[in-house]
């Protein structure tokens, strides 16, 4: 994130409380599938392009002390995010936003994160329909994040940067705010909690206790057809990109992995987190990792005690 070098962590905007740790898995077993309308992001590659740069590893967006407790919202010290109330169903959109600082102007100097300056995400009030982007900024501070086509209903967009200018210079930010997509809504139910998840012919399992306000250790164990995956690609400086929305309030946690990926090496088959999450309940949590070039995307539903 920044050159200072701190404790792997991660933030959650969780009623007025932050999430600053990792994953952690529920307390009941069974088996969850792929999400319809789940993106998996744009174009995984092995290793960020040139003109992304690289974040320091062990870094993440949002440290101890950041803006962002309480619940979404979409402005935080100053900063604000603009963007379209509204969106068509039914079609890929570039969805445009842009951020202004505490003196009105629109922000155009970001530190890079995990190999990127901006991390996008939408996802439904349901928890369908989850996508994970990277947008591109024009030089006036324009972003452009093209999302895949949305269906009808309320969705929450976030923005998860820190400005490298200005009063804010170093300060990690999650600004959120809601979208309407035109048309008949008809909402999923939230798929029962589970310590496994099924993807391309993956499975995830994950093991640990997660309680409110307690520190939990957690293991992710990836195979396929029964057999340990050993050839995890670094994804954004890791093996696994982890993020997480509470049920209800929609509160958003980004969740890492403890040890980086190594340059040119391969990860897995298990993958350590710890887990502190300030009020229990459903948590749906959506863990991307990449083999052969291409990029997976597992949901879950997490029970935190």
């Amino acid at each position: 994130m920044r050159t200072s070098r701190l404790p792997r962590r991660a933030v959650a905007l969780a009623g007025a409380a932050l999430l600053t740790t990792a994953l952690a898995a529920c307390s009941s077993s069974g088996m969850d599938h792929d999400m319809e309308g789940m993106n998996h992001g744009h174009a995984a590659s092995a290793s960020p392009s040139a003109t992304d740069g690289h974040a320091m590893p062990g870094m993440d967006h949002g440290m101890p002390g950041a803006e962002g407790a309480g619940a979404p919202a979409d402005n935080r010290a100053g900063y604000r995010l603009t963007a379209a109330a509204a969106l068509s169903a039914g079609q890929q959109t570039d969805y445009r936003f842009s951020i202004t600082g505490p003196d009105g102007k629109p922000v155009t100097a970001f530190a890079v994160e995990q190999t990127k300056q901006m991390h996008f995400y939408a996802i439904r009030s349901d928890l369908t329909g989850f996508q994970h982007l990277h947008p591109t900024m024009a030089a006036d501070g324009t972003w452009t994040a093209q999302l895949d086509a949305l269906t009808p209903g309320s969705w929450r967009t976030y923005a998860s940067f820190t400005p490298d200018s200005g009063d804010g210079k170093g300060t990690a930010l999650i600004l959120s705010r809601t979208v309407n997509v035109d048309g008949k809504a008809e909402p999923a139910a939230l798929p029962p909690a589970s310590t496994t998840a099924q993807v391309d012919g993956y499975t995830v399992t994950l093991q640990g206790t997660p309680m409110a306000n307690m520190a939990h250790p957690m293991t992710v164990t990836v195979t396929k057809d029964g057999k340990p995956v050993t050839d995890l690609q670094p994804y954004l400086d890791t093996y696994a990109h982890l993020t997480a929305f509470h049920e209800g309030d929609m509160a958003f946690a980004h969740l890492h992995p403890e040890s980086e990926a190594k340059n040119g090496g391969r990860g897995g088959p298990d993958l350590a987190f710890h887990a502190e999450f300030p009020q229990p309940g459903n948590w749906r949590l959506f863990l991307q990792f990449q083999t052969a070039d291409r990029l997976h995307t597992a949901a879950v539903t997490l029970k935190v005690g």
